[in-house]
């Protein structure tokens, strides 16, 4: 005999083993995600224009660039 249980106890350890894996495996790989900084946006040229332009204000507010440069910047990404 087999405790009682028959050969139908074997699977569900095992099922119950694999969940436990998977559960494991997906709360590393969520918080590996989570750490990671996102992908800037590739192949959408109004994007890469948007983020650009968010860089030129940050600059400018950060006084690194003055209100003339800042202008003239901000035309040529306008195009």
């Amino acid at each position: 005999m087999m405790n009682g249980m028959g050969c139908g106890g074997m699977w569900w350890t095992t099922l119950l083993t694999l969940g436990i894996f998977a559960l494991v495996v997906w709360a590393i790989l969520t918080m590996v995600n989570k750490n990671r900084p996102s992908a800037p946006a590739q192949g959408n040229p109004a994007a890469e224009k948007e983020n650009a332009l968010d860089i030129l204000k940050r600059r400018y507010a950060h006084g690194e660039i003055t209100k003339e440069q800042f202008e003239r910047m901000k035309k040529d990404l306008q195009g």
